[in-house]
């Protein structure tokens, strides 16, 4: 059995990412650990806050109930603030995680890969997906804390370009309601989502896991723009976008692998 060390930008990019991966990892009897970088203090407020509580406090404990959903075995915060999309006000603030040394919070994250003894870690792609400064950060921190941990296995999660394309025309044609959406435009960084199909090295059906990830999201109840969004795909479709799991596996052949990234040989055999 393993250890995997899961690293997301904000609570419940667990959930809508990697939470069918993670079932799936808890189910087979290895080991989950997810970190996340930040206290998502950006998100949305809700309006049922109690006297005395904060976003903060409450998106800490959504996200303890989205790990509980999941099985995680432990949860991680590195403890940065949320820095806010791309130019806004709050990537200067003092400790968002945008302006974060990256050799410092990598050291913070490495101590965690040591501390587990992590088989496999997986962050995020280049861009982050979609091009958020805190998810651009992510994939920095975790590659080089990867690197100071000598972690043998390196995982970048990403979405899949071409499949969000396809999806979109399907769901158009099947008269769906998804307005003017376009994976190819630019994204918050200026880059389209996600990553090209070619570029690609793990495709992982995961649809068997997808209730886990419903109820993932469903922790995150006061996210009711970008999470309410996602559960109101109906079920069926919600099964077929949600139930994909992608990842980049820098230094594995060319060519996307429609299979389970854990039962590989880690040396690519």
């Amino acid at each position: 059995m393993s250890t995997i060390v899961f690293v997301h930008a904000h609570p419940d990019d667990e959930a809508s990412q990697s939470a069918c991966s993670m079932a799936r990892a808890v189910q087979e009897g290895h080991r989950v650990v997810l970190v996340l970088a930040t206290n998502g203090d950006h998100g949305q407020p809700p309006d049922d806050l109690a006297e005395g509580e904060t976003v903060v406090l409450r998106r800490r404990r959504e996200a303890e109930a989205s790990a509980a959903a999941i099985g995680t075995h432990r949860l991680v915060w590195l403890g940065y603030a949320d820095s806010g999309m791309t130019g806004w006000p709050q990537n200067e603030h003092e400790g968002a995680f945008v302006r974060a040394d990256v050799e410092q919070a990598a050291q913070r994250l490495a101590g965690v890969l040591r501390d587990e003894a992590a088989d496999v870690v997986v962050g995020y792609d280049w861009h982050g997906g979609y091009g958020h400064p805190d998810h651009v950060q992510t994939h920095r921190v975790t590659k080089r804390a990867a690197e100071l941990a000598g972690t043998p296995r390196y995982l970048e999660g990403t979405m899949n370009r071409d499949a969000a394309v396809r999806g979109i025309a399907a769901a158009r044609a099947a008269g769906l309601p998804v307005g003017d959406w376009d994976p190819t435009r630019p994204m918050d960084d200026g880059n389209p989502m996600g990553t090209p199909e070619v570029e690609l090295h793990w495709a992982c059906d995961l649809r068997d896991w997808i209730e886990v990830k419903r109820r993932a999201l469903q922790a995150h109840a006061s996210q009711t723009s970008d999470v309410g969004m996602m559960l109101a795909i109906p079920a069926a479709a919600f099964r077929e976008q949600f139930g994909w799991e992608y990842y980049i596996e820098p230094g594995r052949p060319a060519g996307m692998v429609v299979g389970w990234f854990l039962d590989t040989d880690p040396n690519h055999s």
